[in-house]
C-alpha cells in the first residue's frame, strides 16, 4: 500500500499527478511482470502476485512522489477474518514484554463498525490471544494499521519511507547537460525530485575522448533510471567545434566559447524535443567557468531558462548526495570528457560578453551547430542497463 506525499496538495491536478506516478511505478517495475499496479485517488495498491517483495520494495523506495509504503495483507470485510490474520501478524513478531497499539482508518464510512469500535475489538482480541503483550499508546513496539476500504480491509505493521518529491514528468521536460563528473548527475537527481522529466545531453569528442568516456556517461544515466524507469541519452559530436575554437580563439576564452556552443546546442535539442529548460551541474565558484561573470557570458547565447540545482552547495554536500545515489564511485573514474581536453592553462575567470561575441565572429557558428545536430545519437536507457564492462573498470583503476 503506497501513500502519496505532496500530491495531496495538488487540488484539481491531483488525478494527473497520480496517473503519472502510476505510470512511473510501472516503468520502474518493468522487470517484475506479475505485479499489478492500481493508482487510486488516496492510495496506490501494488499486488505482488508472487514477485519478490524485498526487491520490489527496494525499487519502490527510489520512485519520486511516494511519501511511504507498507507491506500489507488484504482481508475480506469480515471482522472474524481480520481478528485471525491480525493475531497471526502479532504472533510472528512477538517477543517478551512487547507493546502494541491499533491505528484504524475508514475510507468507507458505511462499514458497520467505526474506528473506535474496531480499535477496541481488535485490541481486546489480541490481548486475549497473545499472552504477555501490552497496549502502549505512545511509541509502542508495534503499530498495527487497519485501513477499511470498499474492496477489503488492509492490515500492516511496517511503514517504509519513500523518496518524496513529485512524480517525474509532472513538472515538464528539460535537458540536463551531463558531463562525466560528480556534479551533473546530482543536478539531474534533484531536478527529477521536483518532477522534471530530464533527457541527458552529453558532448563527446572522438578521438580525443574515448568510447569508455561515452559509456561512463551512459552508465551514470543508468544510475538515475530507478527514479523514473527510463531516460533518453543524447550524444552530441563536439570534435569539430572544439578543434575550430582551439584554432581560432585565444586560449583564455576557449572554455567560455566552448560552453556557449554547448548551451546553444542544448537549447536547439530542447526545442526540437519539447524541452522547457536546461539543467546543469554548475556550482558557484567551483571552477573558472562557474564564476558569476562566466555564467553571464555563457548564458548570453540563450533566453531559455538555465537551472542549476547545486549552485549554492559546497563540494562535500554534492559528494554526499552523489554517494547516496551511487554515482560518486563511477563519476571519479578518470576517463577524460570533452570539458577537460583542450583545457587552457589559464582560463578567464571574468570573461567579457562583448569579447566572447567578438571572438565568435571568426567562426561559422550556424554551420558548426548544424553539423553537430546532424550527428546526434539518441539511446533509450532503462533500469539495469550496463555499458561499462569489468575490463574498462579495471583499466580506469590503473590510470
Amino acid at each position: 500500500m503506497v501513500r502519496y506525499g505532496e500530491l495531496s496538495t495538488k487540488g484539481k491536478n491531483r488525478r494527473n499527478f497520480i496517473d503519472r506516478l502510476g505510470f512511473n511505478v510501472r516503468q520502474a517495475m518493468h522487470d517484475f511482470p506479475k505485479l499489478v499496479v492500481k493508482a487510486h485517488r488516496d492510495r496506490m495498491h501494488i499486488q505482488l502476485n508472487g514477485e519478490d517483495s524485498t526487491k520490489v520494495m527496494a525499487r519502490l523506495k527510489q520512485v519520486f512522489g511516494i511519501q511511504n509504503f507498507s507491506p500489507s495483507i488484504r482481508v475480506e470485510r469480515d471482522i472474524e477474518a481480520v481478528k485471525e490474520v491480525i493475531t497471526q501478524m502479532v504472533a510472528e513478531k512477538f517477543h517478551e514484554g512487547m507493546t502494541f497499539k491499533i491505528n484504524t482508518r475508514r475510507s468507507d464510512h458505511h462499514f458497520k463498525y467505526d474506528t473506535n469500535e474496531l480499535n477496541d475489538m481488535l485490541g481486546g482480541h489480541i490481548l486475549k490471544t497473545v499472552p504477555g503483550i501490552k497496549v502502549k499508546m505512545k511509541e509502542p513496539d508495534m503499530i498495527l494499521r487497519v485501513e477499511v476500504r470498499a474492496n477489503g480491509i488492509y492490515l500492516s505493521h511496517e511503514t517504509i519511507d519513500g523518496a518524496g518529491g513529485l512524480p517525474v514528468g509532472t513538472a515538464g521536460k528539460a535537458m540536463l547537460m551531463l558531463s562525466g563528473g560528480i556534479d551533473s548527475p546530482v543536478a539531474g537527481y534533484l531536478a527529477m525530485k521536483r518532477g522534471v522529466d530530464i533527457e541527458m545531453v552529453h558532448f563527446f569528442s572522438p578521438p580525443y575522448t574515448s568510447e569508455q568516456a561515452l559509456n561512463k556517461a551512459k552508465e551514470l544515466t543508468a544510475k538515475l533510471t530507478p527514479y523514473v524507469g527510463k531516460i533518453q541519452f543524447i550524444a552530441v559530436p563536439f570534435t569539430e567545434i572544439q578543434e575550430t575554437i582551439k584554432e581560432k580563439v585565444p586560449s583564455g576564452y576557449l572554455m567560455t566559447i566552448q560552453r556557449r556552443f554547448m548551451l546553444r546546442l542544448s537549447e536547439m535539442i530542447a526545442k526540437k524535443r519539447n524541452g522547457l529548460a536546461i539543467f546543469n551541474g554548475e556550482a558557484l565558484g567551483q571552477v573558472a567557468s562557474q564564476t558569476l561573470e562566466s555564467m553571464a557570458a555563457i548564458n548570453d547565447v540563450t533566453t531559455m531558462p538555465v537551472l542549476r540545482p547545486v549552485v549554492s552547495m559546497d563540494k562535500n554536500e554534492i559528494i554526499k548526495i552523489a554517494q547516496d545515489i551511487d554515482t560518486f564511485d563511477l563519476s571519479i573514474q578518470p576517463f577524460e570528457d570533452c570539458c577537460t581536453i583542450f583545457a587552457p592553462p589559464a582560463p578567464k575567470t571574468k570573461p567579457k560578453i562583448d569579447k566572447a561575441r567578438y571572438y565568435e565572429e571568426r567562426l561559422d557558428i550556424d554551420g558548426l551547430l548544424a553539423r553537430a545536430m546532424e550527428g546526434i545519437q539518441v539511446t533509450d536507457i532503462k533500469i539495469g542497463d550496463e555499458f561499462m564492462n569489468e575490463k574498462q573498470a579495471d583499466f580506469a583503476e590503473l590510470l
